[in-house]
């Protein structure tokens, strides 16, 4: 009877055994499981980081070719109005090469019409000047743009006139020998000229001086004040002495020359036009 509940007492104990081991079993294979889902898991995480990286990094790049992009568009269309600008402008050049000769020919008319019109002071030099520029145009030596250069020189030397102050010796300049100029005369003065607003000469003992009056195309006579004025002049023209006012009367009203030299710009602009 004994040996009999042993053996049951036994039985039972294998059994739970068994059943410890199998549950045993089973909790290590739940946690190994387990354990490779959250690595799982894991790593889906740490490529879902990756992907974010890489998408983030992907809009800054995307971000930074648009920007690119749009700068490249800006530069195409201002390269295609600069193509434009000079097409339009090899065009005009084109027309203009045509116009040039007749341009330049046409500024040297209205310089021949600017010293006619002008005091005769240096007249002989003058009119050489013009006279070369006509030769000049008549020749075929130089480029059409040589010589719009050339007249164009001669056009700033004639505009200089209007702002300096100049003195020189020379021959007395009597207008009706206006065609041989101060050759027509054998007595020697010394010239003085402010600007265009008046032309002066004095005898070199000083005793006699005049005055060019441009309306009445002669010489008016000085009393001995303005003869030591136009004196004082040449001698700052002549830089003896520091720049100082002068009294002396003018040749031309002073609204004279600047209409005759605004005229003048007036004829170049719309010859260049």
């Amino acid at each position: 009877m004994m040996m009999a509940c042993l053996l049951v007492a036994a039985g039972v104990a294998g059994a739970g055994f068994a059943e410890a081991a199998s549950l045993h079993e089973t909790a290590v294979e739940a946690q190994r499981r387990q354990a490779n889902l959250q690595e799982k898991i894991d790593a889906a995480d740490d490529r879902t980081r990756q992907a974010l990286r890489e998408l983030r990094r992907a809009r800054r790049e995307a971000s930074r070719l648009e920007a690119y992009d749009d700068e490249l568009a800006r530069q195409v269309e201002r390269q295609a109005q600069a193509i434009g600008k000079r097409e339009r402008a090899v065009s005009q050049l084109a027309d203009a090469g045509e116009r040039l000769p007749v341009l330049t020919r046409r500024l040297v008319g209205r310089l021949q019409a600017l010293v006619e019109a002008d005091m005769p002071f240096l007249r002989d030099e003058r009119q050489a000047r013009i006279d070369s520029l006509q030769q000049m145009l008549d020749g075929g030596e130089l480029s059409a743009a040589d010589k719009l250069d050339r007249v164009l020189a001669a056009w700033r030397t004639e505009l200089e006139y209007g702002r300096e102050v100049d003195a020189w010796h020379g021959r007395l300049y009597q207008p009706e020998q206006a065609g041989n100029g101060a050759s027509g005369e054998s007595r020697a003065v010394d010239y003085l000229r402010v600007g265009r607003l008046g032309w002066y000469y004095l005898t070199p003992n000083g005793e006699q001086g005049g005055v060019w009056q441009a309306d009445a195309h002669r010489w008016q006579p000085l009393d001995g004040d303005a003869r030591r004025e136009v004196r004082k002049g040449l001698r700052i023209a002549r830089e003896e002495r520091a720049p100082a006012m002068l009294d002396l009367p003018l040749s031309v009203s002073p609204e004279a020359p600047s209409q005759a030299a605004s005229g003048a710009s007036r004829e170049q602009t719309e010859g260049d036009s």
